[in-house]
């Protein structure tokens, strides 16, 4: 069964009737989407911007909200959300963002959407309507609650309202791509740039058979941008016999590459999209047990997130993440269990659910 509400009151009717249920927005992240047997609160009739005021740099919108939409509004007035959604052009909501606990390339410089996120309003296992946060950047009254719905994949309970604050646009972006031959000397730069005072916009490392590709972004000031790039540019090795290519890229080139990162276009028709949270110090452990798959990797955030486009079955990446200590999440191929390797906290995971979702309707 599934139901398209258009109102508040209709989604508390049925949280009360029904014994299971589950959220759902454009079903951009096909694992995630509601199984079998459960009741669908389809949340796309619930959108709209309820309050914009750009001089405060706060936005807050229904959680059916498409993301393009938000952000077609938001570059009106030379503003963006900075933690840098994804899966946009495949109808992502505001809502599901916010469950799922996605960002993009551009939380590197910024931070992820956890950051950005200043209140939510939601409904509990019962019905009630609770609120957490506000839509002002300096509010720290009470427990923030908000911030557990962050990658909560729907378990507390019903998004319905979402405060974010927004940042200028920068006017201009840039991106150096260097390319090495083997995946231990592009670690060694992406280590390098990492650690240099350059205020990168974005930081990822493309792998695959013949070449590894580092991908160091820039935003700001047109001006400035080539001076910028040019140390950015000299803080690699030019005697390093692996660097294979280096060159700068701009304009509509430059904006596709972030849009197929962001889009995930790199992944293959029958292969599942895998995100796993790690370290620098962990990549080359993590791409020998993958390699020997065939799966396709792109290390994001500076080497503390991959992302897996994954062959086979979840339940062998499941075992592999298991052996190394890793958690993973898988956001693209068939709904069943999102959740694979190494799980932490479920102790307090457990007390929130049962505080929220007493009779476990979610």
């Amino acid at each position: 069964m599934e139901t398209h509400p258009l109102t508040i009151s209709e989604i508390q009717e049925c949280i009360r009737r029904e014994a299971r249920l589950r959220a759902s927005g454009a079903g951009s992240k096909s694992a995630l989407r509601p199984e079998g047997g459960v009741y669908v609160i389809d949340m796309r009739r619930l959108e709209g911007i309820i309050e914009y005021q750009p001089e405060e740099f706060t936005i807050i919108a229904w959680a059916g909200s498409r993301m393009d939409a938000v952000q077609r509004c938001l570059a009106e007035h030379g503003q963006y959300l900075p933690f840098d959604p994804v899966l946009v052009e495949r109808g992502s909501t505001l809502g599901g963002t916010v469950a799922s606990g996605l960002s993009g390339p551009g939380r590197y410089r910024y931070g992820g959407l956890r950051d950005f996120l200043l209140g939510v309003k939601f409904l509990d296992g019962q019905g009630n309507l609770i609120s957490s946060g506000g839509k002002v950047v300096k509010n720290a009254a009470g427990f923030d609650m908000a911030k557990l719905m962050v990658g909560s994949l729907g378990e507390y309970g019903v998004l319905v309202e979402l405060a974010f604050k927004v940042f200028p646009r920068p006017t201009a972006h840039a991106t150096l791509l260097a390319a090495y031959g083997d995946l231990q000397s592009a670690l060694t730069a992406m280590n390098r740039l990492a650690s240099a005072p350059l205020e990168l916009f974005a930081l990822d490392l493309e792998v695959n058979e013949t070449n590894h590709t580092l991908l160091a972004r820039l935003g700001g000031s047109a001006e400035l941008l080539p001076a910028r790039m040019e140390r950015l540019r000299a803080r690699l090795r030019d005697d390093d016999p692996t660097l294979r290519e280096c060159r700068v890229v701009e304009w509509s080139e430059e904006q596709e590459i972030w849009r197929e990162a962001g889009e995930f276009l790199w992944v293959g028709e029958g292969y599942s999209l895998v995100k796993i949270p790690l370290t620098p110090q962990r990549v080359m452990s993590l791409d020998q047990r993958l390699g020997e798959r065939g799966a396709k990797c792109r290390y994001s955030v500076g080497g503390n997130l991959a992302w897996v486009a994954w062959p086979g079955p979840a339940s062998e990446l499941d075992a592999i993440l298991g052996e190394l200590g890793l958690s993973g999440l898988v956001v693209l191929g068939a709904p069943g269990q999102p959740l694979i390797g190494r799980q932490t906290g479920a102790a307090f995971a457990s007390r929130v659910k049962r505080a929220l979702d007493p009779m476990g309707k979610f």
